[in-house]
């Protein structure tokens, strides 16, 4: 039940029959009329732009087609209490409060779906997240994209679209090479006693890899480890096993679970990179050409050479982008767009890619060739993820329980908990940097908005838990002629919001909206229960120790709403705390 589309679709009715009548004249399309929740100075519940939005058309100022048009829209609407006109041109409506008593009785019925938007076309989306090289644990550089990736996925799953969460495993290339051999010198250094060599800064030197070793070596009993080039194909196999269970161990701690893992190295084995490119050389989209040294290259020592090139510039890119090396092997971005060419033949409405900050560099070029692919732009959207960083007592805080320029995301769970890792990372917008600070994450307060939130949610439970009820089963009420305070109804106009919040979300990709919400949400109630600390008649339970069933309506529809956004989120919602 979004009351806002409600609203404009009666007005535009309004609009449309004095249309006809000759009273007013309307553009092609009315998509430019909102309406929202007005600054509570206005003390009204809805708010209009319709006359600004038209008043040059009918060369009228706004207040003064306002005027004309507020008897129209009072006229159709038996539950307006008071319509009025505000600078400069806003409709400003206040409901009758039996409003707000139909809307809780609408919210409880429909509590399942309650956000939804089922008018809106379904699609199907693909979204690749993560993707981090399978060369060892996820560090918290990866944590913030991965959250991003799984909650974007949560809020289009909870919109009823259908979704796919892959990741794409970088199994292919020298990292790869380099990635064996650390492990074979571990592998050594366990079965023959040889130091690792850490002065090789081609090698992986974290401890991690001595698991990955140990774990070889007593499952593998047949191998004998003393040439590397024997052995190197299946050591590769089965250090990249060990690297993804332990990334699927990460992001399992961190409440994810992808529905597909595709391999670099096996689109290569397929030839889906030889495919692609005789697909673009087809259709003229890739030429032998040579390129200028990039940005950071020393032109002196940068050595023009012919090269296959991909015609990226015409789809936007700033120039035209290498497919092969000079050793006739393919580069990585010629993998990558066979990757997007294999994404595409699986037939998704929409193709979502979460990135890094270090590759945002990398968008124009990958969405070029999905263009090219699919002769279609908008086909791929890319989200970036910014920097985190992360502060304790002030100051910027480093912490690793092994050997490694990094922080894992292990250690960051061992240290506040999956909840607080969710809700934090996903707090802000994920093209600005986030600050993660340790100590705000464990605080017991307002400026903890995951505590906030949790405690709104555990305080409705003891309420219920008091009447001997359960929180998480339907209630039934017989009646529904309440008559909410001001107060009260100040929190269901926030519930007013939540499909609105839901819409936004899963549209524009922009799940931190959510957990903002939410804390919007839990503010307001927990100064209407604080009132009740000084008047008797705000408090939930009586004097003779019992709830009216107003009180119960009003807590259930306020404790869904919660709960379905921590779903969303992935976040637990504690009945006590």
């Amino acid at each position: 039940m979004n009351i806002f589309d409600q609203y404009l679709e009666k007005i535009k009715k309004v609009l449309l029959d004095q249309s006809n009548n000759g009273n007013l004249i309307l553009p092609d399309n009315l998509d430019g009329i909102t309406a929202e929740i007005p600054p509570s100075k206005f003390h009204s519940d809805i708010s209009t732009n319709v006359a600004m939005f038209l008043s040059k058309i009918n060369n009228k100022s706004p207040l003064d087609l306002a005027e004309i048009l507020i008897t129209h829209i009072k006229k159709n609407d038996e539950l307006i209490e008071d319509i009025s006109v505000v600078k400069p041109g806003f409709i400003n409506i206040k409901f009758k409060p039996i409003y707000w008593t139909n809307f809780i009785k609408e919210i409880i019925k429909n509590s399942k779906t309650f956000g939804i938007n089922d008018k809106e076309k379904k699609k199907n989306y693909l979204i690749e997240f993560v993707s981090a090289n399978p060369t060892g644990p996820l560090h918290v550089g990866h944590c913030r994209g991965a959250i991003l990736g799984d909650v974007i996925a949560n809020v289009l799953l909870f919109n009823q679209h259908k979704v796919t969460k892959e990741y794409y495993v970088n199994d292919y290339g020298n990292q790869i090479i380099n990635f064996t051999k650390s492990v074979y010198y571990r592998i050594r250094e366990i079965v023959f006693k040889e130091p690792f060599p850490l002065e090789n800064d081609d090698l992986y030197p974290g401890d991690y890899l001595i698991d990955f070793a140990q774990n070889i070596i007593n499952s593998n009993k047949k191998i004998d480890f003393k040439d590397f080039e024997k052995i190197s194909e299946e050591l590769t196999i089965l250090s990249i096993e060990e690297a993804l269970k332990l990334i699927k161990k990460n992001l399992k701690s961190l409440g994810i679970n992808h529905d597909n893992f595709v391999s670099e190295k096996q689109l290569v084995k397929n030839q889906e990179v030889e495919k692609v490119i005789k697909y673009l050389q087809k259709n003229k989209f890739v030429y032998k050409g040579k390129i200028k040294a990039p940005a950071g290259e020393d032109e002196n020592k940068w050595v023009e050479r012919e090269q296959l090139l991909f015609r990226s510039s015409d789809f936007g890119d700033d120039k035209d982008r290498a497919l092969q090396k000079s050793d006739g092997a393919w580069t990585y971005f010629a993998s990558d767009v066979a990757y997007h060419k294999n994404k595409l033949d699986r037939k998704f409405d929409h193709l979502i890619n979460i990135l890094g900050a270090d590759h945002a560099g990398y968008i124009k070029r990958i969405s070029s060739s999905v263009d090219a692919l699919s002769n279609s732009k908008g086909k791929l959207i890319c989200k970036v993820s910014q920097l985190v960083k992360l502060i304790k007592d002030k100051k910027p805080f480093k912490m690793s329980k092994r050997k490694g320029d990094y922080i894992t995301v292990d250690d960051l769970i061992d240290e506040v908990g999956k909840d607080a890792t969710r809700f934090i990372m996903l707090n802000r917008s994920s093209d600005v940097e986030l600050d993660f600070d340790f100590d705000n994450v464990i605080e017991k307060s307002k400026d903890n908005p995951l505590y906030y939130v949790q405690y709104c949610y555990a305080r409705i439970s003891s309420v219920f838990r008091h009447l001997g009820k359960d929180l998480k089963t339907d209630i039934k009420v017989k009646e529904y002629n309440f008559h909410y305070t001001e107060d009260e109804i100040n929190i269901l106009k926030k519930l007013s919001e939540w499909p609105k919040c839901i819409d936004a979300s899963s549209n524009k990709l922009e799940p931190h909206r959510i957990p903002t919400y939410l804390y919007e949400l839990a503010s307001l109630f927990h100064s209407y229960w604080n009132l009740g600390k000084e008047n008797p008649e705000k408090r939930f339970i009586n004097d003779q120790k019992k709830i009216s069933d107003d009180k119960i309506v009003f807590l259930k529809a306020i404790s869904n709403v919660i709960k379905s956004g921590m779903d969303i989120v992935g976040v637990s919602v504690p009945e006590k705390m």
